[in-house]
């Protein structure tokens, strides 16, 4: 048995918000929507990987998602141009990241972030 992928589920009553927060800020694509669920994500191959942490280093909380861009700085823009506070760095850290920490609009913490 192979696990084929792996979904983050966050519950709302707004996707329209979503869809503003990881579509339109973000840049993923809407792959289904039935009005009362919407999936946003990307083609392209990723690999499934899932974390347990006691902190998110760095002595920041533990985010509950992470996103890995081609561009943080780019994100990091696009955040603050949309409007939403950023919480943490940007942070150049010594596992080699670059990284940001926003909260999406349901009170998500949100680690974005670039290997260096």
């Amino acid at each position: 048995m192979k696990v084929r992928r792996i979904v983050a589920n966050i519950e709302t009553s707004d996707i329209a918000a979503a869809k503003r927060f990881y579509q339109d800020v973000l840049g993923l694509d809407v792959l289904m929507d039935h009005g009362w669920i919407a999936t946003l994500g990307s083609q392209e191959k990723m690999d499934v990987q899932i974390s347990f942490a006691a902190e998110g280093g760095s002595g920041s909380p533990v985010p509950d998602l992470s996103i890995e861009v081609d561009d943080v700085d780019a994100a990091l823009d696009a955040m603050e141009a949309a409007g939403f506070a950023i919480e943490y760095g940007p942070a150049d850290e010594p596992w080699g990241v670059r990284r940001f920490y926003v909260r999406d609009p349901f009170g998500r913490l949100v680690n974005i972030l670039s290997h260096r």
